[in-house]
């Protein structure tokens, strides 16, 4: 491999790693947000999901 090719491919797992958090993250707070609305629903008067 060339040294562009190795510079790619460090840059592109990098990303990668970048991208897997931040996609984790976000379904971590939907999660959370998803389960505070499952238990505040009946107490505000709100309808209950599903």
């Amino acid at each position: 491999m060339s040294w562009i090719g190795i510079v790619l491919v460090v840059v592109g797992i990098y990303l990668a790693i970048k991208v897997a958090g931040f996609a984790l993250k976000l379904l971590l707070w939907v999660l959370v947000f998803g389960i505070a609305y499952w238990l505040l629903a009946p107490v505000l008067g709100l309808p209950i999901p599903f």
